[in-house]
């Protein structure tokens, strides 16, 4: 089941190692080339491609310069990114693998240094910008007391979402999926440990969840009717009952996702709220996306800690997700879903110029046999 194709609407992805969004924060800070995928980028999705994956998501790409995480990530806001997508998107669907986008705002959580130099909040000095959330509320002691989002900003903020749509279209993308997860701005309005308002985005689910299906809804018009929008999702802030974001909303806000055109939910948890204590484990996220799909029917994702071939394949053939996306496994090995292949007898879907490669015992599909080789 693992290496079995997946239609959502008109799309068939050819199969369900899928890999996750993972920033690279490797982008021009500054310039004409500001947010704009380069060589690294390239090189790094499209290694991917060639190792088998069926779906490629590119990493948090942010739908204005505000919405960053770091001042090295990726954009999508103005033609010249966009170009630099259409590239990458290319190369991967000409490899027989799906490109899709991950658009993402990362509200309080912006204008912070890449992790390898420590990941500190940035001031203005050091090439930051002030962040903004839903509720004048920081992440941790560390971080800035975020402005708060008016509702003109927030009207702004969704039609940044929608534009970035646009632009990933028009750059060959075939998925895209919202950014709703690990503390980003979607995620801070979700959840009442962030979201402090009064107002109609504030205090009740329905009004929390607002901004969400808001952004759903434009980039959904945007968006072609015959091509899949994901939807990422932290399950729980991993909070105790009633202070956070929990499994039940998550349950909840799935059913009007998938009412308002949202594909498939990308299950993950945790990053909103700071020190708290996350029991991790070999697919310790998957009982999440294991309920959403049991109670919804919807077609669901799961990731976290997904690296054995075998373990991929029982959640998939045993419907507790439709796919598995994978992020420091494929760091580790791009080449996972081959060896993923021949350890479950699949033969691999390897690129022409590798098929001399193809072991006797597991030939490409429709492949001739390999002509002998002198050494």
């Amino acid at each position: 089941m693992l290496f079995a194709p997946i239609t959502l609407r008109s799309l068939t992805i050819p199969n369900r190692v899928w890999m996750a969004p993972m920033c690279q924060y490797s982008a021009a800070a500054e310039g004409p080339e500001t947010g704009v995928p380069h060589d690294w980028h390239l090189t790094h999705l499209a290694s991917r491609a060639v190792g088998g994956a069926g779906l490629i998501l590119t990493e948090a790409t942010a739908v204005s310069p505000e919405g960053r995480i770091s001042p090295g990530d990726l954009g999508l806001w103005n033609d010249r990114q966009q170009a630099g997508f259409a590239r990458i998107a290319e190369f991967l669907a000409g490899h027989g693998t799906v490109p899709g986008v991950q658009l993402s705002h990362a509200g309080r959580k912006a204008s912070a240094e890449r992790p390898w130099r420590g990941g500190a909040p940035l001031g203005a000095g050091q090439g930051g910008w002030r962040p903004v959330a839903p509720s004048a509320v920081r992440f941790a002691d560390r971080y800035p007391v975020p402005e708060e989002l008016t509702a003109g900003e927030i009207r702004r903020v969704v039609a940044d979402f929608a534009a970035a749509a646009e632009r990933a279209l028009r750059a060959g993308f075939r998925v895209v999926e919202i950014h709703g997860a690990h503390g980003y701005l979607i995620g801070e309005f979700l959840s009442p440990h962030s979201n402090h308002r009064t107002d109609a985005y504030g205090g009740p689910f329905e009004n929390r969840v607002r901004f969400a299906l808001e952004v759903v809804d434009a980039v959904r018009a945007v968006w072609p009717g015959d091509l899949p929008v994901f939807f990422r999702i932290s399950a729980t802030d991993w909070l105790p009952d009633g202070l956070g974001w929990d499994v039940d909303d998550t349950v909840r806000l799935a059913k009007e996702l998938s009412a308002r055109g949202v594909d498939l939910l990308d299950v993950s948890s945790g990053g909103n709220a700071s020190g708290v204590r996350i029991p991790t484990g070999p697919g310790y996220q998957v009982p999440f996306a294991a309920r959403v799909r049991a109670e919804t029917g919807g077609p669901v994702a799961a990731v976290g800690l997904i690296t054995d071939p075998h373990q991929a394949e029982e959640i998939v053939a045993s419907g507790k997700a439709d796919a598995v996306l994978l992020g420091r496994e494929l760091l580790r090995d791009p080449y996972w879903p081959h060896r993923a292949a021949a350890a479950l007898g699949v033969p691999p879907r390897l690129p022409d110029q590798y098929l001399r490669a193809a072991t006797p015992q597991a030939p490409p599909r429709g492949a001739p046999p390999a002509p002998a080789v002198s050494a």
